[in-house]
């Protein structure tokens, strides 16, 4: 997963499946949602971000990453 903001443009890209090729659109109230053939999602694109979240996006980010194990502990 890639998390891109760019301030020229205002736009916040969130790609989740790189090398994916994007087979559909859509796009609600400034927010793109790319699909792929078989319907998973490709990326999520903001765009004006900034009016949508904060001045600078990239100031909010805060990754965590959560795998719980196949097995009970």
């Amino acid at each position: 997963m890639k998390i891109e903001y760019d301030p020229v443009h205002d736009l916040l890209n969130i790609e989740i499946l790189p090398d994916v090729e994007i087979d559909d659109s859509l796009e609600v109230d400034g927010i793109i949602i790319d699909y792929a053939k078989d319907k998973r999602i490709v990326d999520i694109e903001i765009l004006d971000a900034s009016k949508r979240t904060t001045k600078d996006p990239t100031q909010i980010i805060n990754l965590a990453i959560y795998r719980e194990s196949a097995q009970p502990v």
